[in-house]
């Protein structure tokens, strides 16, 4: 159920109501001195961010926070498992892997 504002016309009192959608809109000020009409206000809504495991890795993340994340961890550090690539003890050469073969009928 969403959150809607209101706003007093006549003592310009602005309040918060969390109410269903399918409910009437209010019209009297809920202060006891005044009587005057109400209005409901046009909001934005709110903004979704999912936080935790199971979502993306790069949702949310700028690139000056990952630069700071790969320059706290240090290299050759034992915690967690290793993300460091055989390319490292492989010499240099001027030729590109091999394509990785396209599956045949059989395979399929």
């Amino acid at each position: 159920m969403p959150t809607y504002d209101y706003k007093c016309q006549k003592c310009g009192h602005q309040y918060e109501v969390f109410q269903s959608m399918k409910d009437d809109r209010l019209t009297d000020c809920p202060l006891e001195e005044c009587d005057g009409q109400v209005k409901r206000l046009l909001g934005t809504g709110a903004g979704i961010i999912f936080k935790g495991s199971g979502f993306y890795e790069t949702d949310y993340r700028s690139a000056s926070y990952k630069k700071g994340q790969t320059a706290d961890k240090a290299p050759g550090d034992s915690g967690g498992s290793s993300t460091s690539t055989s390319s490292d003890s492989k010499p240099a050469s001027g030729s590109s892997p091999a394509p990785a073969s396209t599956p045949t009928k059989s395979d399929t």
